[in-house]
């Protein structure tokens, strides 16, 4: 009973929802085998394709659509960007029940809003595999002139199982980045007159510039790497609805022939531009108008920003009219330039001992010619009782996105009101000048129809989200905190949340705000767009705020699939009662996605000796196997468990094991260890450990890559037990004891290596490496 009430308040907001006109769809999930990139790989479709149906309403509507699972695993289906009730919002275990294997889950909800939106699964990595499809809505009045139109549907695609690309990201390989060609090896650095750039990136715990995590095979257009549209005419204007639904790429939009005109973004209106060169973010949708070219075919590409793909449409018929080429980055030239502004990055991803209930402080140094420290306040969660101005109407509940209703412009904002962020706007954007290598990530070319500001009288709650992670252990944050380690961020109704984004990660975070629309603040002040998803570029910050008009709790997150899954995501929460259908469904199963553990390892087989190392690890815990036996019969094993205080600091616990002869099996020795491992400033690996015969022990090791496949690796370790132990065995001088090894690894693919080494305990050597 309670339930259904409250899906009667929910609908009652529409006004008389009994006679809006229903639009029905039918969606089943399937696994089968798919090609998308010259192998079959086991996909996942909806009603047989990838991507799935477009799903077409007209504002006024009433959805109803149900989604079956025929897969063997749980599913789900989140409506981006739309303005619905949060039960259906589609977030499974945070306001939507999640879909079991064999059931249909039904999805109903008033259409309130026009424009060019997408849905995709929200349960763990399912979207990679291709669970996505777009949404087109028509406004009551059209509003722009063209003659026909196009959704085309952006995504990567990756022949790998995306949770084995995942485990891959968290050990910590350069493999994705050589097999791209984007990897900077020394001696491209030093040809280059790089080095003292590699070696403050060093000084940072940083390999270099990031740009992007994955190789890809192909990137899609529609579901193919190139597709062919030639039933457009000469002249003809084509509303091209694009959507971005990659996992964890962004592009650059060319277009061949003449400019077209950008109308949209994230399904709302905007005053028309000309663009060409355009970047689209993760998760975003942008409509342009095109004019199909007199004299040929115009190319739509796309290119991955970090320029290891592209993909075509072509629209019209006869000789093609090539899109602009897009350059690669130079991730040298960056690192070269970052360098030069003495630009403090990578902040830790993980803090000691977070606390849930007190702000803390994260200091970072920006470039821009900016001399001093910015210390920024970085509340937790719990005690951000958010509050912020805004519409003394109910926001998006009554807005028409083509052209804002009328009813904006009763809300009178004096030029005196702005904010002071956007007083400011003008004044940042010349500091960001500093930054040419990002110059281009803005959003100033997007200038909304009406203005979007807040009633002066509604309170404004700030807070900051500093965008925080650690690429060598691929966790991801915010305000240094994982989603599994922090409250909520509670926020209190009738009033604007101002967020303030500040981005202290070398790569671009697409951030993504469910149920909401959000002003995203830029040199247009009062104009400032509406979107649901803002693209924060690395080392910058962008200012967004929204009303609080939406029950219920909903998910704010970086929309790069794998970052949100390694903890860059949080709950905004109204604070209101959960719903009773969720009774069986606990929040915790959603945090548990993302702090999961992984499991890899290694195994070398070479002629000197063999070795095993194993690993499983989730944020804070770490169980680790390793063991090196030498054909010359000397072997140490070690069990060990590891508790990471923060990113670069562990405390562990175990067993070692070694043979106490050179030479010889007959004596093992067993010892119980304790002691710190610390991942040093220029990308040491420090360990300090006491054995239970008080013998001190300390190693450093280093992995450098020299060329782009091969890499040489040392590390040197010394025990000493200080003529503490009385009974030494025969032969055996534990008053000091010292082992080198080094060598070098030559990647042949993802998983195998061509070694070399020299132990002073088993000799010299070659062999394989292989990684699982």
């Amino acid at each position: 009973m309670g339930s259904q009430a409250q899906i009667h308040k929910e609908k009652s907001v529409e006004g008389n929802i009994d006679n809006l006109p229903v639009r029905e769809y039918k969606l089943e999930i399937n696994e089968e085998m798919v090609n998308k990139a010259g192998k079959d790989v086991m996909g996942m479709t909806i009603n047989g394709s990838i991507p799935g149906p477009t799903l077409e309403f007209n504002e006024g509507e009433y959805a109803v659509i149900h989604v079956k699972n025929n897969m063997s695993v749980e599913t789900s289906i989140h409506w981006h960007g739309m303005i619905l009730p949060n039960f259906f919002d589609g977030v499974p275990y945070l306001s939507t029940p999640p879909i079991k294997p064999g059931k249909t889950l039904k999805y109903e909800f008033a259409i309130k809003q026009n424009g060019t939106y997408w849905y995709h699964s929200h349960t763990m990595l399912q979207e990679q595999s291709g669970v996505f499809g777009s949404i087109v809505i028509q406004p009551r009045e059209k509003t722009l002139e063209y003659d026909k139109e196009l959704v085309l549907m952006l995504s990567d695609w990756t022949n790998e199982k995306p949770t084995d690309v995942l485990r891959f990201l968290k050990r910590g390989t350069e493999w994705y980045n050589i097999k791209k060609g984007t990897a900077t090896p020394l001696n491209e650095v030093i040809v280059r007159g790089a080095l003292g750039a590699q070696i403050d990136f060093w000084r940072q715990r940083m390999e270099g510039a990031d740009i992007a995590d994955i190789y890809y095979p192909a990137f899609l257009i529609n579901g193919e790497q190139t597709m062919e549209y030639p039933d457009f005419s000469p002249g003809e204007k084509i509303r091209l609805r694009i959507i971005n639904g990659a996992a964890s790429t962004s592009f650059w939009m060319t277009f061949g022939g003449e400019t077209p005109m950008l109308v949209s973004a994230d399904g709302i209106d905007v005053v028309p531009v000309k663009k060409n060169k355009t970047f689209i973010g993760v998760a975003e949708t942008y409509d342009f108008i095109a004019t199909i070219p007199q004299n040929g075919k115009m190319e739509f590409r796309i290119t991955a920003q970090d320029g290891s793909g592209t993909a075509s449409a072509f629209l019209g018929e006869g000789k093609v009219l090539e899109a602009p080429d897009v350059p690669k980055p130079d991730k040298i030239a960056m690192m070269q330039k970052m360098a030069k502004m003495d630009m403090k990055m990578g902040a830790p991803a993980l803090k000691s001992n977070p606390r849930k209930d007190e702000p803390y402080k994260m200091k970072a140094k920006w470039g821009m010619k900016m001399d001093k420290e910015m210390e920024m306040e970085g509340m937790d969660d719990s005690e951000m009782d958010q509050s912020p101005e805004a519409f003394k109407k109910e926001g998006m509940e009554g807005m028409d996105h083509s052209k804002m209703d009328d009813s904006m412009t009763d809300m009178k904002m004096e030029p005196d009101s702005i904010s002071s962020v956007e007083k400011n706007a003008n004044k940042k954007d010349g500091e960001m000048q500093g930054m040419q290598m990002f110059s281009e990530f803005n959003y100033d070319y997007l200038k909304s129809r009406e203005k979007t500001t807040y009633a002066k009288d509604v309170p404004v709650n700030e807070i900051l989200l500093n965008l925080t992670g650690n690429m060598s252990r691929y966790i991801w944050s915010l305000n240094g905190i994982p989603l599994a380690e922090t409250d909520k961020i509670r926020i209190k109704g009738n009033q604007v949340t101002r967020i303030t984004l500040n981005n202290l990660t070398m790569m671009h975070h697409p951030m993504h705000l469910h149920g909401h629309f959000f002003r995203v603040i830029n040199k247009n002040g009062e104009y400032s767009p509406l979107k649901h998803t803002v693209n924060v570029p690395p080392m910058q910050e962008i200012t967004i705020e929204f009303y609080g008009n939406e029950y219920g709790d909903w998910f704010f997150h970086c929309h790069i699939l794998y970052h949100m899954m390694g903890g860059m995501a949080r709950v905004i929460s109204y604070d209101t009662p959960r719903d009773p259908r969720l009774k069986e469904y606990p929040l915790s199963n959603l945090i548990h996605e993302t702090n999961q553990f992984y499991t890899w390892g290694m195994v070398d087989a070479a002629s000197h000796m063999a070795g095993l190392n194993l690993v499983s690890s989730n944020i804070r815990n770490q169980f680790n196997l390793s063991a090196e036996y030498g054909w010359n019969e000397n072997i140490e094993a070690e069990m060990s468990y590891e508790y990471y205080l923060n990113d670069w600091f562990r405390v562990f616990g175990g067993i070692n094991m070694e043979n106490e002869m050179e030479d010889s099996m007959d004596q093992i020795s067993t010892t119980a260890i304790a002691g710190i491992r610390y991942f040093t400033p220029y990308m040491f690996n420090l360990d300090l450990r006491l054995d239970n015969k008080l013998r001190p022990q300390i190693s450093l090791g280093r992995e450098i890559m020299i060329f782009p496949r091969l890499s040489v690796f040392g590390e040197y370790e010394y025990q000493s037990d200080f003529g503490w132990v009385d009974d030494l065995p025969e032969g055996k001088d534990y008053q000091k004891e010292e082992t080198i090894t080094v060598g070098a690894e030559y990647f042949l693919s993802k998983n195998f290596s061509l070694m070399g080494s020299y132990d002073n305990r088993f000799g010299a050597g070659g062999g394989l490496s292989a990684r699982f």
